[in-house]
């Protein structure tokens, strides 16, 4: 890794980046509370507090109002700094043997992270996901959380509530949210991960197929749901979830033999890469 940070004007400033581009990252479907404002900054709520992203050339990322302390704490691993996308990029070609559909969507998405999100809150994002379209995910979201989590202090704005708190909501009060049949969905989520019949610390620790297992015990979350959950918020790089995006390019490009593992271990990444090429230029043609 060759790129340099610095502490300028209250501002974290990290030069020398590759394979990261910020309007990619926050626009490939891996996450609900974030959006660009006119001047192509990136603004949201993560890890209980605002963050404020800038990218004025290729190579350098601006975290503005932060601290090297809090950066080196939280943000430095949230933000995928130190994942090798080189390797992993390696990787997925040496498995794919060079696949022309998967270089091309490497080359479209070049700046493509996974962040390492928080798990419960990308499980009940996911939750949230089903049969939805992303405004209407993002309005749910931010209705759940101005309802049910904390307010971050000095702001407007709120945290996203603890597992706990939308345990002790009950579905009525979710359902008010405008989260439809998945209130019910939430609900057994939260009380199924406040009484330890689902542990989270447990998911992580598992191997890929396990966890998946041990999410599927939660009503609602099915295939889909526990690989999008387990690729963006614990860590399992090799969850590849089948959207409909994922699902017209492997109808268009691959036939009735594909598993994942044709991507080998990053598989995961490889989906991301196929899912904003086809949502932006391979769904063009």
């Amino acid at each position: 890794m060759n790129y340099k940070v610095s502490c300028k004007d209250e501002n974290i400033e990290i030069t020398g980046l590759d394979c990261f581009n910020i309007a990619q990252i926050f626009d490939c479907g891996q996450t609900f509370r974030f959006s660009s404002d006119s001047h192509g900054d990136i603004r949201g709520i993560a890890l209980d507090r605002e963050l404020w992203l800038s990218q004025p050339s290729s190579d350098k990322l601006v975290i503005h109002n932060m601290t090297k302390e809090e950066y080196e704490k939280d943000w430095r691993e949230y933000l995928a700094i130190d994942d090798d996308y080189t390797k992993f990029r390696s990787s997925i070609c040496k498995a794919s043997s060079d696949d022309p559909v998967i270089t091309a969507a490497m080359k479209y998405g070049q700046g493509i992270r996974i962040l390492h999100q928080q798990p419960w809150e990308t499980l009940c994002s996911f939750i949230v996901s089903q049969n939805n379209n992303i405004p209407r995910i993002k309005t749910i979201i931010k209705r759940l959380c101005e309802k049910f989590g904390n307010k971050i202090e000095g702001t407007e704005l709120y945290c996203f509530p603890t597992a706990e708190s939308l345990a002790n909501a009950g579905t009525e009060a979710i359902f008010s949210c405008g989260t439809g049949f998945r209130a019910k969905y939430i609900t057994d989520a939260a009380e199924k991960v406040c009484s330890g019949q689902v542990d989270l610390d447990e998911v992580r620790k598992a191997e890929t197929s396990e966890a998946a297992e041990m999410l599927c015990r939660i009503k609602g979350v099915g295939p889909k749901v526990a690989a999008c959950s387990l690729l963006f918020g614990f860590g399992k790089n090799d969850a590849f979830p089948i959207d409909v995006w994922v699902k017209r390019v492997l109808a268009k490009y691959y036939d009735d033999s594909f598993t994942p593992v044709f991507f080998g271990e990053y598989a995961g990444l490889a989906q991301q890469y196929l899912f904003y090429y086809e949502r932006y230029e391979g769904g063009q043609g």
